[in-house]
């Protein structure tokens, strides 16, 4: 059903800010998981109510009108006091929530996420869920443009003043090499050299915070291979290939490598990734701090533990908060 014209509407001052951040109807509708003609006339309703053009569409990319810009300052506002009025009405009671918008990483998609949803489901009886599964800085990017209500992500930096963060697992990253071609007995830094590194891209942020760890410790490391999937590298390093720098997260996502593999503490200066649960501050009451305190008990259940087991010296590394 077509909203009449004449009427602002939540869902078209939403659609509006989609538009304006995206710079096109057809972005704007593939982030809102609507279609380009239902994104279009939403403008066209939100203009016939404003009494004005907001966006001028001939333009590529697309650009405000002078009244578009006026109005998106208010539009953010906007969305932001209904959002906190959602949240006040639920009066921090998770059951009345109607929909939930979720970012996790995918570290966690195989075993932590799915326990996550199923425990959110049976306390919110009535919700709808979304889920996007993604690498940090893509999360952090939708969190950012309001496509998000909580995300669970790699820190990166310092937070922004409109971020709330609640740290939930530290780990130290680890040398993952094939098995039994480091001796034990002997330094192992040379080892390694030796071997050519299997690298994580650093198009990501956590292959550049690898890259300038080591950058840091004056080491220059031969690689012929950079990629962006755990599991890419993990085969990789499993057959042979070469070595690989990574977090104890994704061992644990590539488990069935396990018996090829030797992992070892890092042979120089520690490096140290915080995962972290984010949301747009003052919006939605205590409610991350409830999602936070759930998640914390999976993590331990479903990755601390079972890390530690297999891989002992993981206890000087791997900790929740």
């Amino acid at each position: 059903m077509v909203d009449s014209p004449g009427r602002i509407t939540l869902w078209g001052v939403e659609v509006f800010v989609a538009t304006a951040e995206e710079g096109s109807i057809s972005a704007a509708a593939r982030r809102l998981g609507a279609s380009p003609s239902a994104v279009s006339q939403q403008l066209t309703n939100l203009e016939s109510a404003i009494g004005t053009t907001l966006v001028q569409r001939n333009a590529r990319p697309m650009r405000l009108t002078p009244a578009g810009e006026l109005f998106r300052r208010r539009a953010g506002t906007i969305l932001n006091e209904a959002a906190l009025a959602r949240a006040e009405l639920a009066m921090a009671d998770l059951a009345t929530l109607t929909r939930f918008r979720l970012g996790v990483i995918e570290d966690f998609e195989a075993d932590v996420t799915p326990r996550l949803l199923t425990d959110l489901a049976g306390r919110m009886k009535n919700c709808q869920f979304l889920l996007e599964t993604g690498a940090s800085h893509v999360l952090h990017d939708q969190l950012d443009a309001r496509a998000l209500d909580v995300i669970v992500a790699a820190e990166m930096g310092a937070p922004a003043d409109w971020m709330e963060v609640h740290p939930l697992l530290t780990e130290g990253f680890v040398a993952v090499a094939p098995k039994g071609q480091v001796d034990p007995d002997l330094e192992p830094l040379p080892q390694l050299k030796a071997l050519p590194l299997v690298q994580y891209t650093t198009r990501h942020y956590m292959g550049r915070l690898l890259a300038s760890h080591l950058a840091r410790q004056n080491l220059t490391l031969a690689h012929r291979f950079e990629l962006d999937s755990y599991h890419a590298i993990l085969a990789l390093v499993a057959q042979g290939t070469g070595w690989s720098i990574l977090p104890p997260l994704a061992l644990m996502r590539a488990r069935r490598f396990a018996d090829r593999l030797d992992v070892m503490a890092l042979p120089f200066a520690q490096l140290t990734r915080t995962i972290t649960l984010t949301a747009r501050k003052d919006i939605l009451q205590d409610m991350p701090a409830q999602v936070a305190a759930q998640l914390k008990p999976i993590l331990q259940e479903v990755i601390v533990d079972p890390a530690i087991q297999a891989y002992p010296f993981m206890r000087n590394v791997l900790s929740l908060h």
